[in-house]
């Protein structure tokens, strides 16, 4: 396609006020005028035919560079290239219209070759949106993802072109997220004393009728609770930036990855503490759980399988409390992985709740497909869990729904997580005990195989964990008893001469008052008188 440069001035004939163009006599002086450069484009779809022009040039190297550029773009796309060129094409007419710098060949070809839209700017939004619909893996993971986009990513940095994301703007980010915290933690704090404060005003009354209707209408004005953004979900927020962005990079769009050097802080695990009577008593005046992971004693655990023994989920929950199942593992958990004469489950599938939906997928992990033992006393529940169901598939007749999963509804359906959650809340807040979350017997249940004198070997294997750091950094609490006794143990392991003279000293003290006492003649004189 043909191109050229060309010199031309601006000068006009002074009687009839005319473009003098070559005729200008100053042409001759290099210092006078500017150069130009046009090049014919491919085509429009429609077969019009249309050019990149540009003037202002003050010499003619300048000129030619930047004609030599634009050629260089044509000669991306190959000749037998229809929709290449005329993306190309496109793009030189949207630049000379915008009168725009010429694009970077080198993204231009990565851009071309990855058939991305040439005439866009791509931004962070726009990528992110691309990333996540090729996105393959675990059905969860990919919700997770889609989270973090949505609320997050989208709305704070989406706008962004993609090849110019700096460190700058994910510190922004993250400091926004930081605010936002704050405003979420007064919010609330403001709903929960006017909620308090409504509670405490009496019901009867005229006057307390009307302080009650102001204060509901006050508190309907406040925003709704909410969670702030941990430090663990910002780290998973920045995970999942990390990997859309380590893909643009593979794809070539960009160079740099800056969520690999933005600084968050640490998203530590918590620590499961154990319901001690001191941090019940602190739970009931103030409300708070001393830690988001909190385990029963042993006292309390049994209170609720005691309870819970006529449920019709009581050997799920008998299951887990004893052998650290995962909700979905236990929901999932089919006859036919169920070994009761050898006392032994092997953990094959689970349900996984996406929204609402439920669908079958393998263990979260590889370790999370294992074979657990079974105590006795869990073989005994399982047989006549599985005795009952017998009775309730003759019942139900044809109507009975054959999943070959050991827990399910009256009718034999799957039973869906979050109302096997919702039970497990309903049966513990019968019988006032402090409140766990179902996955916290999880927790119970290594804390317990601990206590018994299992090592955390055994318990990463019970539990499945991909890495036994995961194992004692979590789930290990010890119970009192448990701890009073290690504590005793320890300290006899230091001879001591002190502690010894301490107690042949006590001894003897307890000796002078044991021996009964015999009056002197002076005492007697004494009470004489």
């Amino acid at each position: 396609m043909k191109g050229s440069t060309h010199r031309r001035c601006y000068c006009r004939d002074p009687k009839t006020g005319k473009p003098l163009g070559k005729s200008c006599r100053k042409l001759s002086s290099r210092s006078h005028g500017s150069y130009s450069i046009r090049q014919e484009l491919p085509p429009r779809e429609d077969g019009v035919r249309r050019s990149f022009s540009r003037a202002g040039y003050g010499s003619l190297k300048a000129a030619q560079a930047d004609l030599d550029h634009v050629r260089t773009l044509l000669g991306l796309a190959e000749a037998d290239d229809a929709e290449g060129l005329t993306q190309i094409g496109a793009l030189l007419e949207k630049v000379a219209d915008e009168k725009a710098p010429l694009p970077d060949i080198e993204a231009t070809r990565r851009r071309l070759s990855h058939g991305l839209d040439l005439s866009s700017r791509l931004t962070v939004g726009d990528w992110l949106d691309m990333w996540l619909a090729g996105k393959k893996g675990r059905q969860s993971s990919i919700s997770r993802e889609e989270g973090n986009i949505r609320l997050h990513l989208k709305p704070r940095i989406g706008h962004h072109r993609l090849d110019r994301l700096r460190v700058s703007h994910l510190s922004e980010m993250f400091e926004a997220i930081a605010e936002g915290n704050v405003q979420i933690a007064e919010a609330n704090a403001a709903r929960r004393k006017a909620i308090e404060d409504l509670n405490r005003i009496p019901w009867k009354g005229r006057e307390h009728r009307a302080r009650r209707k102001v204060l509901k209408a006050a508190i309907d004005e406040m925003p709704p609770f909410r969670r702030i953004v941990s430090p663990s979900t910002q780290q998973r927020i920045r995970s999942t930036l990390r990997a859309a962005l380590n893909a643009a990079i593979s794809q070539q769009l960009i160079t740099f990855n800056p969520a690999a050097h933005v600084e968050l802080e640490a998203g530590k695990r918590p620590k499961a503490l154990v319901w001690t009577e001191e941090r019940i008593l602190h739970w009931k005046r103030t409300g708070e759980k001393p830690s988001p992971v909190m385990v029963w004693t042993p006292e309390q655990t049994g209170r609720f399988l005691d309870h819970a023994a006529d449920d019709r989920l009581y050997a799920l929950f008998h299951l887990i409390a004893f052998r650290g199942l995962r909700r979905g593992e236990a929901c999932g958990q089919k006859w036919a992985d169920t070994h009761l004469n050898a006392g032994l489950v092997t953990v094959a599938k689970q349900l996984v709740v996406n929204g609402w939906e439920v669908y079958e997928d393998d263990p979260k992990t590889d370790a999370g497909a294992r074979t657990i033992a079974l105590d006795s006393d869990t073989v005994q529940v399982l047989k006549q869990h599985r005795a009952q169901q017998d009775r309730d598939r003759e019942e139900w007749g044809s109507a009975w729904v054959e999943t070959g999963r050991a827990f399910t509804r009256e009718n034999g359906e799957p039973l869906h997580p979050a109302n096997v959650t919702r039970r497990f809340i309903e049966l513990y807040e019968e019988i006032g005990l402090p409140p766990v979350r179902l996955h916290d017997l999880r927790h119970g249940a290594a804390t317990l195989a601990h206590a018994a004198g299992a090592d955390l070997k055994d318990i990463q294997e019970m539990l499945g964990h991909s890495s036994i750091a995961i194992t004692a950094d979590t789930y290990t609490s010890l119970l009192p008893e448990a701890d009073l006794a290690i504590a005793e143990a320890a300290a006899r392991l230091v001879p001591r001469a002190r502690m010894a003279d301490s107690a042949e000293k006590s001894e003897a003290r307890t000796g002078l008052a044991a021996r009964p006492f015999t009056p002197t003649a002076s005492d007697e004189e004494s009470e004489a008188e």
